[in-house]
């Protein structure tokens, strides 16, 4: 998991500061819809 979030990390660093902070809320996002389908069920 670790290197997983370390090349996520690098893909953002790498890309301009709007375009990363856009990822990082639609991963938010993402995670939150996740979550709230697994608890549910």
């Amino acid at each position: 998991m670790s290197k997983f979030t370390a090349s996520v990390k690098k893909f953002l660093v790498s890309e301009d500061g709007p375009t990363a902070v856009e990822y990082a809320v639609m991963l938010a996002l993402i995670v939150v819809v996740c979550i709230g389908a697994v608890t549910s069920v």
